[in-house]
């Protein structure tokens, strides 16, 4: 009998975009990739990246909530930065569910994935833009996770900023407080619609008005000063807007195609020494298993 054998393809995404708090997210432009083989005994390639190669590893505790991990191996390739904001984890569980289903030809739905990924993750706005591609906007109905999704709109691009310090999930959502107040949460309701018009109508002035958030970025402010500065000045730049991507401490920048390539040298000139920039166009394309 051939050994089985499977890739993944994962993107990364892009959360709490602005007044979107663990509601919003967006497929971007840089994969995981994951390749599982039945190879008789159990292997970890890292490809470099300084994971854990055990059982412990994201991928594998993935994978095996779905079937055991024995005899597999796995050859991991990726260009998604860890613990930068850009749904890493999101990808990594995407990727280990996604190829024990087609390995062993389980015949999960995309709503299977998500409940299931969402469970893992402990919030579904990041793995629902890994899953689906294109922008998500999450819900709950009855006791699981929902995703609606549309494309992105025509003429819309992102600019990633990413600084080489990391920042822990855990230190930034203990600095949202369990309560806000009225006025705040008020404030990102309307941002977050005029946001969401704007991106599934093509207006980009209404997307550039809705990237105004009141809840989370300026209580993460202490946590990468050097990132809220960005977002700060982003207009002034020639950008749309910026908003901290995920948990930080990236910022995604909003830009017109036709004003990428200027956006991207001021941020270059603006950030030298401390961030990568790079252009990182929105995803339609979501988790996908191509042929090998």
């Amino acid at each position: 009998m051939t050994a089985r054998h499977r890739l993944v393809r994962v993107p990364a995404s892009s959360a709490n975009l602005g007044p979107g708090y663990d509601v919003l997210a967006a497929a971007v432009s840089l994969f995981l990739e994951l390749e599982v083989e039945e190879a008789g005994e159990y292997s970890f390639d890292a490809g470099g990246l300084d994971v854990p190669a055990g059982r412990d590893n994201l991928i594998v505790r993935a994978f095996e909530s779905l079937h055991s991990a024995d005899g597999i191996a796995f050859r991991l390739k990726s260009e998604i930065p860890l613990a930068r904001g850009l749904g890493s984890s999101a990808a990594a569980i995407v990727a280990g569910l996604y190829a024990a289903d087609h390995l062993f030809e389980l015949g999960l739905s995309k709503e299977d994935f998500l409940a299931r990924a969402a469970e893992i993750e402990g919030h579904p706005d990041n793995v629902a833009a890994a899953i689906y591609g294109g922008f998500v906007i999450c819900g709950a109905e009855g006791d699981g996770p929902t995703a609606a999704r549309f494309d992105p709109p025509s003429g819309l691009e992102g600019i990633a900023v990413i600084p080489a310090e990391e920042v822990s999930t855990e230190r930034a959502r203990e600095a949202i407080p369990g309560e806000v107040p009225l006025a705040d949460a008020v404030a990102n309701v309307s941002a977050a619609s005029r946001l969401v018009l704007g991106l599934q109508t093509a207006d980009l002035d209404l997307v550039a008005a809705g990237l105004g958030d009141r809840i989370h970025q300026d209580r993460r402010r202490g946590l990468y000063p050097r990132s809220m500065e960005l977002v700060d000045e982003a207009r002034e730049l020639g950008a749309l807007g910026a908003t901290i991507s995920g948990a930080g401490p990236t910022v995604l920048v909003w830009t017109t195609w036709q004003d990428a390539g200027k956006v991207a040298e001021a941020l270059e000139d603006r950030c030298a020494g401390w961030a990568e920039v790079r252009r990182l166009p929105f995803s339609p394309q979501g988790a996908d298993v191509p042929e090998l």
